[in-house]
């Protein structure tokens, strides 16, 4: 699903090449969530960085999302480039959270 007139709620690029997806603010209650529309790389790193409970419990909106440190260098890194996919591995901290 791509929209160019939309940008990513995280990262704020937009285009049609970038292939964009709808995240449920709240993981585990899609019926009555909210939903904002972020590009595939922004979507991966964010359920790579954090776990549902994390997400359902603190970062249900896009601006605290946007504001968490974990998400700092790699919303500034990903605002520089052109790319419409990502190799996103969870780490081993959100392992052990989950």
């Amino acid at each position: 699903m791509s929209d160019e007139s939309e940008p990513c709620a995280l990262c704020g690029r937009y285009g049609d090449a970038l292939p964009m997806e709808r995240h449920h603010l709240v993981p585990e209650h899609r019926e009555e969530s909210p939903v904002v529309l972020v590009c595939s790389p922004c979507h991966d790193q964010l359920h790579a960085l954090f776990t549902n409970e994390e997400l359902i419990e603190e970062y249900h909106t896009a601006e605290k999302l946007r504001g968490a440190d974990r998400m700092a260098s790699y919303l500034g890194w990903i605002r520089t480039t052109n790319k419409t996919s990502i190799d996103v591995r969870t780490s081993n901290d959100v392992r052990q959270r989950r």
